[in-house]
């Protein structure tokens, strides 16, 4: 079955409701800082200054990223006293919504005539 300007439509709709996710997942500073709070191994928080000791940020930039991650619904935050611990417990909403919309270009791709410019010999 051909792809259609419906498909195309629907595709477009679906990733404009993943792109705060992608934005966060798309900075390399912000890969970096989640692989090393991943490998800090502290399930229940990490604090912004270990998170500073562990990565080239300031602390300003380790916060500004720390939002971003939150916004997009992959960070949540725990206070303790006056403490903020952050850890990952990601919207399973905006996840489901992500893998929907790359599973949907996949299947699109997949339906695509070879528009390489070259013949099979």
């Amino acid at each position: 079955m051909p792809v259609n300007s419906e498909d195309i439509r629907r595709l477009a709709a679906e990733l404009e409701s993943c792109q705060k996710i992608l934005l966060a997942l798309g900075d390399a500073n912000r890969q970096h800082m989640m692989l090393e709070m991943m490998r800090m191994e502290q399930c229940s928080g990490v604090r912004v200054g270990a998170i500073t000791e562990h990565t080239h940020l300031s602390r300003p930039a380790v916060s500004h990223h720390i939002q971003i991650l939150k916004d997009a619904g992959l960070l949540k935050m725990r206070r303790e006293g006056t403490k903020n611990y952050y850890y990952f417990d990601a919207d399973t909403e905006a996840m489901n919504r992500l893998i929907r919309m790359l599973e949907h270009a996949k299947a699109l791709m997949e339906q695509l005539p070879d528009r390489s410019g070259t013949s099979a010999v």
